[in-house]
């Protein structure tokens, strides 16, 4: 007795086992996560380190080689790149996705802290971070208010907004844009300082011992006790005034005598605007394995209680969100999967021209599909826009092998059987060639569960998705639809199917097919050479056609990169960022715009900006996102004072920071690497196939090398830590103490006059003691010389490298695009260098080795369902 036999006899049983899929299915369907794509995303792990004062190559070869060396042997470590700039230290570990990301970063803790003994001691610790270094905001937030300043905006973010948000679940940093945090500025005047005959170190040291609150034990009676405490703190601008640095000729030198204190901004080096207002923006970073919905909806609910909180003028927007079109696109493809639904269900009924009829098979698209979502909940999948088009292709699948089922049994009738013996029998018939097609189509689809890396990840819940809903259709086919049949068919005589199959149409179609099928069978060379040319025609057209890793979306955003010349200050790269601005203007469609005058933390890279362009919805406006850009784009060449170009975001998630082909070039050093870009960029310029270049070597940074005379310097009894750290404290500032303001504490920062630091000559007024108590201006003791620097060194794999990257021109793809790149790179790279793929071209170039894979093992798994061997 087969399986089919005991359901028809049992319906309970049939229509039970069917209930309980739906069941357990919609159970699961509430329970798993939605996001955009399968969680592909990297176990990534970052390490920031601030050495402050130092430049480039010296954070480079003191912290950055000294963590890449002990870091790089860390089990299942993918990828290690790092990046060296002024006082900063990034190195990003990029892992394979079997590793788990907290294990990995455990173990990179334990690493830093190993090696800790060996930085030098002026670094800031380690700050270890569960995302890339380079990752992007998923979400901007920004404060305004017309009745508050920026220093109180920061002030309330920092203690009413930054923790909340990053307590959430998956964010992994909150970042403040643009924030102006307190702190007490001590700006002293070189010349007032030489003339009381004071150095910056007597300020300092005055500043150490009088701005201090020390515990100082108790007074305790028989019965009372009292605690001790030295009010020597100072808390506000006027106290600091009146500090005495020291005593000449008797009188005290007070510290307004020499300078000036003043609440002000501790760094005021960037700058953001929303809409073309001032702001204090809030960035929202998830961690390398967070679901972006997830982070962002509970943002936004944070955000909606926080409203409640806030003082009166000041307001809280949400500028920029990613979100939006990642929740739209997968509202689109259920919109998608419901039509597919009522479009099969229409042409079965059409076909059969009866209800009952269209029922049986009708019954098994939601049944399968809600079964599916238990098996994916299972194996820890999430409902994404793979996974719901795998559904609606698997809606026109899971329909086949009831159709079949139903068909044979109908026939049987027709003959003159009765329902149940035409049910029995029949589905004994086809019940082999139902198990033989369904598992057919399961070898199809089912090897790309077995691809390794991204690729396996991106698509192995779509396979499981269409494998297993095809399986449980088969199921289904062998239980219930056999059962329907035996219950809701009815003899000739009175059946609307029999009707509908002998109406003009439908005798018309039979006939055409059989005439077709004759045909083929007299004419079997040509039947079959015209399928071998459909065969050569498809291999020839995978080989010929354009390939790319994903064609662009219509997400609804795009961001706009903005490089000055380097050595422009945060003023010149504010004017030109405004003329940009200014061209929002003349987009219609544009909802909001947040834009970022300087980038990255501090130091900030003054001579970069950056403009996230958010779009109306998708039904207010008549332009796609592509659209725009194309009309866009002309016009940013006509700001001559910056190279401008506009980038929309990648697909799966590889960011819009960089243009899409993106090559490493290792090995050499860092003179020769500038060299090969440059050559590389004159070529990308004239392709025709790509469009913009930008790399991330950039040597050119202005410089000013201040040479000391050591034998003048010996001589006069002044060292060289003395010059430096004087140079240091009044050119770079320098956080000497703290002072408390409403119970936080902020720093005290020495510096000069900002007016007093405009020209290179304004170092040679600066003053040191001598040892015989004289002051020596530093034009006798320093020789000045204008040279540059590294803006950034960068490596990959522990290799000094250069990322290049360029653009797609019109009409091309990111394929095309690589391969021109790799063409040009490669013929001007040095003997020995080595070149890697890295960001959405390595993901391309990984993905279409192993699709070649499937497309072997799908075939092959089909036929062997068929018992043919290949």
């Amino acid at each position: 007795m087969t399986l089919s036999d005991i359901c028809i006899r049992r319906p309970v049983l049939a229509t039970v086992m069917t209930l309980l899929l739906c069941l357990f299915g919609g159970l699961a369907f509430t329970a798993l996560p939605v996001r955009e794509y399968p969680a592909v995303d990297a176990p990534i792990v970052a390490v920031g380190t601030t050495y402050p004062g130092a430049d480039a190559r010296i954070v480079e070869t003191e912290v950055t080689t000294v963590l890449e060396d002990v870091l790089s042997g860390i089990e299942g470590l993918r990828t290690i790149r790092s990046s060296s700039r002024e006082e900063v230290s990034w190195i990003t570990l990029e892992f394979y996705l079997s590793r788990d990301l907290d294990a990995a970063a455990n173990d990179v803790r334990d690493r830093v802290a190993r090696v800790s003994r060996l930085l030098p001691k002026d670094i800031q610790a380690p700050l270890v971070w569960k995302s890339d270094a380079d990752a992007e905001n998923i979400l901007f937030l920004a404060l305004l208010s017309d009745r508050h300043s920026e220093l109180e905006i920061t002030d309330f973010a920092e203690r009413h907004i930054k923790d909340r948000l990053g307590a959430l679940p998956g964010v992994a940093n909150i970042t403040l844009d643009g924030e102006r945090r307190y702190a007490m500025r001590l700006s002293l005047d070189p010349d007032r300082l030489a003339a009381r005959r004071l150095t910056v170190h007597d300020v300092e040291e005055a500043l150490m011992e009088q701005n201090v609150v020390i515990p100082s034990g108790r007074i305790e009676s028989e019965r009372r006790e009292f605690s001790v405490r030295t009010e020597g703190a100072l808390r506000t601008a006027e106290q600091f005034d009146r500090l005495i640095i020291a005593y000449r000729d008797g009188y005290p030198v007070r510290l307004r005598e020499i300078g000036q204190a003043e609440v002000a901004a501790e760094d005021d080096r960037k700058i953001i605007r929303v809409n073309g207002r001032r702001a204090v923006g809030i960035g929202v970073i998830k961690n390398s394995q967070g679901n972006t919905l997830e982070v962002a909806e509970a943002v936004k609910r944070e955000v909606a209680l926080l409203r409640t909180t806030l003082p009166d003028g000041m307001a809280l927007m949400v500028p920029f969100d990613s979100s939006i079109a990642i929740d739209r696109s997968i509202r689109e493809v259920f919109r998608a999967m419901g039509l597919s639904l009522l479009l099969v269900v229409a042409v079965i009924f059409l076909f059969l021209r009866s209800g009952f009829a269209t029922l049986i098979p009708a019954v098994v698209i939601p049944a399968s599909i809600l079964g599916t979502f238990a098996i994916m909940q299972s194996m820890g999948f999430s409902i994404n826009v793979l996974t719901l088009l795998g559904f609606v292709l698997t809606i026109g699948l899971v329909v086949d092998d009831a159709i079949i089922m139903m068909e044979n049994i109908h026939r049987r009738i027709e003959d003159g059987e009765r329902p149940f013996e035409a049910a029995r029998a029949g589905s004994r018939e086809i019940g082999f060639a139902v198990v033989a097609t369904t598992l057919a189509l399961v070898a199809v689809f089912l090897p790309i569960v077995f691809l390794p890396g991204m690729t396996g990840r991106l698509f192995a819940e779509l396979g499981v998705a269409v494998a297993g809903s095809v399986l449980l259709s088969g199921f289904i086919a062998l239980t219930l639809t056999p059962m329907m049949c035996a219950r809701l068919l009815r003899p000739p005589a009175d059946s609307r199917m029999n009707r509908a199959a002998s109406s003009p149409v439908f005798d018309a179609v039979c006939n055409g097919y059989r005439r077709l099928l004759h045909a083929s069978f007299h004419l079997r060379g040509a039947a079959i050479g015209m399928g071998v040319l459909a065969l050569g025609l498809g291999l020839a057209l995978i080989v010929t056609l354009p390939s790319e890793l994903a064609p662009l979306e219509d997400t609804g955003w795009f961001t706009v990169h903005l490089i000055a010349p380097e050595g422009a200050t945060l003023r010149y790269t504010d004017e030109y960022t405004r003329r940009f601005e200014a061209l929002y203007q003349r987009i219609p469609e544009l909802a909001s715009s947040y834009t970022a005058v300087a980038r990255g933390g501090r130091p900030t890279q003054v001579s970069r900006a950056a403009s996230w362009a958010a779009l109306k919805d998708w039904d207010a406006r008549e332009r796609t996102q592509a659209e725009i850009l194309e009309d866009l784009q002309p016009s940013l060449p006509g700001i001559t004072g910056m190279t401008v170009f506009a980038v929309s975001p990648q697909p799966f998630n590889q960011g819009s920071n960089r243009l899409p082909a993106q090559l490493v070039i290792g090995g050499a050093s860092y003179e020769e690497l500038s060299l090969v870009v440059l050559r590389i960029k004159e070529e990308v310029e004239t392709s025709a196939i790509l469009a913009m270049f930008d790399s991330d070597l950039e040597l050119n940074k202005p410089e000013l090398v201040v040479s000391v005379n050591r034998d003048k310097a010996a001589d006069l009894g002044v060292s060289i830590g003395t010059v430096a750290r004087t140079l240091e404290t009044l050119l770079g500032g320098r956080k000497v103490t703290t002072f408390v303001r409403d119970g936080k504490e902020y720093p005290v920062i020495v510096k000069i006059r900002d007016e007093r630091r405009i020209r290179p000559a304004d170092i040679d007024n600066v003053h040191v003691a001598a040892k015989a108590g004289d002051f020596i201006p530093l034009a006798s003791l320093v020789a000045l010389k204008e040279s540059v620097s590294p803006r950034q060194l960068n490596h990959y794999n522990k290799l000094r490298a250069v990322t290049v990257s360029a653009g797609l021109a019109p009409g091309h793809t990111l394929g095309e695009a690589v391969d021109e790149l790799e063409r040009i790179t490669r013929k001007y790279s040095p003997q020995g260098a080595t070149i890697a793929y890295t960001g959405s071209t390595q993901e391309y170039k990984e993905s279409s080795r192993r699709l070649e894979v499937t497309f072997v093992l799908g075939p092959r798994g089909h036929l062997s369902c068929h018992g043919r061997p290949i």
